[in-house]
Formats: structure tokens, sequence, C-alpha cells
């Protein structure tokens, strides 16, 4: 048998290696024949395992050189198995995915990428029915915050605008191989078509709002958008709030407003 191959720290490596949690974050995916999987990081094939005897078609992405002949060893003669050797934050999701056919998607995420790797399925979320993701709990919590806790923030608006977003469980550090010092998150992310004319300045708007968390909105745009109180005025809302209590329909009425507005300050 083939020595599998350590962690690494550069890639944010740690592998699920508890068949109980393997088994739920499957089991959240109600997989049939007729589904298309794309897995983002293989790694030793835990999941994958799994996924090639539920689904019908799989598509396994890994960037560890050293990983890919082990998972070509242990999957090339499964028929419904795919390596695609690639690194996801460059890679196009949508030309992977059959136009026809919308699949889900599954991860453990680095740490380190997670959240640039999330912005990455964001652009591409219309070639998936569902994501299945895992995070730092924290993460977690920042992508669910409602409004008015401190935990919300500019990548909170970011998903709630793409995404329903549920957190499933908990799974705790000694499910890892090597164990990591923190707790990781299971969020199903289902795709939503928000209704946000101009995303560009939606974004935009958010990142400035959330520039200074502990100041309020009147400060945070008194040098971008001068006639930023008047507007949010004219909405009902009051520009001495901070960011993090504005409703997701609250930004998206400011960015209209922005928008449309006689003189553009872009």
């Amino acid at each position: 048998m083939n020595r599998k191959p350590f962690a690494k720290k550069s890639f944010g490596q740690n592998f699920l290696v508890d068949p109980k949690y393997v088994q739920r974050i499957v089991d959240s995916l109600a997989l049939n024949a007729e589904d298309t999987v794309v897995e983002i990081g293989a790694g030793r094939g835990a999941l994958t395992e799994m996924l090639l005897e539920k689904a019908g078609k799989v598509f396994a992405i890994e960037f560890d050189r050293d990983l890919i002949p082990i998972l070509r060893q242990e999957f090339g003669s499964f028929s419904n198995f795919e390596l695609v050797e690639a690194d996801a934050l460059f890679l196009d999701f949508t030309a992977l995915v059959p136009r026809d056919k919308k699949a889900k998607l599954v991860a453990n995420l680095p740490y380190n990428i997670s959240t640039a790797i999330l912005q990455r399925l964001i652009e591409h979320r219309w070639a998936f029915s569902e994501m299945i993701l895992m995070f730092q709990r924290e993460v977690v919590h920042r992508i669910t915050a409602k409004p008015g806790n401190t935990d919300r923030g500019f990548l909170t608006l970011l998903v709630e605008s793409s995404f329903n977003a549920v957190k499933l469980f908990d799974v705790p550090g000694k499910a890892f191989n090597p164990s990591p010092d923190v707790t990781s998150s299971i969020v199903r992310l289902v795709p939503i078509d928000s209704g946000i004319a101009d995303e560009k300045l939606f974004r935009k708007l958010v990142s400035q709002g959330f520039m200074q968390k502990r100041k309020n909105l009147s400060n945070n745009f008194k040098s971008t958008l001068p006639e930023g109180n008047q507007l949010l005025t004219n909405l009902g809302i009051d520009p001495n709030r901070r960011a993090e209590t504005l409703t997701l329909s609250e930004w998206m009425s400011f960015a209209n407003a922005v928008s449309q507005r006689s003189t553009p300050h872009r």
C-alpha cells in the first residue's frame, strides 16, 4: 500500500478522516444517479469515494501534484470519475459543467483561501443547483450574520445577495488529520437572483459602508459620496446607523438610488 502524503501547510491542507462526518456531508447533497457533482480539493479521496458510489458523474478538482497520482490510482477505473488538475481559484466552472445540466458542488475549503474561492463561486454560481461547503466556523458566522449582528460585513452581503445560506452542522478539529485548533462548519448555499441591477456598484457601496465598521454610514460615505446622507434620508434610512444594521433590501434600495442620481460620482 502506498504511503499517503502528509498535509502541506502551504496549501492549508487538513484532511477529513472521520467517516461519520464524511457520511453527513455526502448525505447533505441528497445524491442520485442523475446528479453531477463537482468536488473542490479531492485530497486523499475520503469524500470522492462515497460521491462516486452515489452520483452519476464526479468531477474531482485537485491542485496538489503529489495527490493527483494517488487519486488516479484509487479512482481511475471508475467510469463516472474525472480528475481535473487545476487551481479552483482560476477554474471556469461554467465550462466544466454542461450548460443544460446544473451540478452540485461540495468542498472542504482550505482556510487560507476559502473566502477567495467563495468569491469565485459567486461569479459562477449559476453552474450549480446547490453548494455544500466547509469553512472555519467563524467564517460561517459571518456568512449567515443577520442585520444588527457585529459579525455582519461585506462578505455577508456578498453571499446574501447571491445565495440562500443555511448552516447545517459543525465539524470538530479531531475529525481531521492534522487536527486544526479551530472548529469547522458546513453550510448549504443555494443560488438566487437578488434582482440587483448594478452588482458592481452594489458591491462598491457595501465595501465602502463597511470600510470602518465602528463608524456610521454618514462618516464612511462622507468623502466618496457627499450626497449620501440625503439619499439615505430619502429612503427612510438614518445616516447615523452602522452598516451592519442595514438589511439586504435597504442596501439594494440605496444602490438603486445612487445609480439613478442625476450627477454620477463613480
